[in-house]
């Protein structure tokens, strides 16, 4: 995971497209795992109870077809919940924080001239007034509330010191940034599984029973390695010779 907050705003940014297309999409176990630990340790250590699950989800739908659609009783869920649980989280952290940030960087509006002002002077202002209320760079969101991309990029703009109506950070405004970034970064990462990760199986090592630990994420195939002798295997080896 990049260390810096720019590094980690654009972890959001980039994957906030994959988290739109995970959240409508069904979870099918596929072989190779391209990287994605979760898959890899659900298909070694959880078949059964992932066959058992598709089961019940073909015998909900089909129950589904036999019924009133107006009818009480369970449906199948159209999203993906921790995927929405994330997303919701996410944004909600950064536009909040994008709120306490432009609370404390962001210049007020410039006032209007007073009446013993000439009136070209004072026409000429409240254009300026107008347009500075209109920057399109001020944090202005009373209503509907931006994605957590558009927040990603503001606060990325205020941490590379972009130009605009605001004052430089100090160094507390950075760390929260950091870390409110670092916290979301992480919660992407573990939702779409791409975060690189070491987790041991339960079952033993099928040659001299020692631990086997699964290495991969990050768009490495995962692998086990026994602790013990040291054999290494791949997904589809694992899984043969387990």
């Amino acid at each position: 995971m990049p260390t810096t907050a720019a590094g980690q705003l654009f972890t959001v940014i980039h994957h906030w497209n994959d988290l739109t297309e995970a959240l409508g999409a069904k979870t099918t176990p596929t072989w190779p795992p391209a990287g994605r630990m979760s898959d890899f340790v659900r298909d070694v250590e959880q078949r059964d109870a992932d066959q058992l699950a598709a089961e019940h989800e073909r015998a909900v739908a089909v129950r589904a077809l036999e019924r009133d659609p107006a009818q009480l009783g369970e449906r199948p869920i159209p999203i993906r919940l921790t995927i929405h649980q994330t997303m919701t989280t996410v944004r909600a952290s950064l536009t909040e924080c994008a709120d306490q940030v432009a609370a404390a960087v962001q210049r007020p509006v410039l006032g209007l001239f007073p009446d013993g002002y000439p009136l070209a002077d004072r026409q000429r202002r409240e254009l300026e007034v107008m347009r500075d209320r209109r920057d399109p760079r001020r944090w202005s969101w009373t209503r509907t509330r931006p994605d957590a991309p558009y927040a990603a990029w503001w606060l990325l703009a205020r941490t590379q010191g972009a130009p605009g109506p605001f004052r430089p950070l100090t160094g507390r405004q950075r760390d929260d940034i950091l870390a409110v970034a670092r916290r979301a970064a992480r919660m992407v990462e573990a939702a779409l599984d791409v975060a690189a990760a070491r987790a041991y199986l339960a079952r033993p090592c099928p040659r001299c029973g020692g631990r086997l630990a699964v290495h991969g994420g990050a768009g490495v195939l995962p692998v086990a390695r026994c602790v013990g002798c040291g054999r290494v295997w791949g997904g589809s080896q694992l899984s043969v010779s387990a």
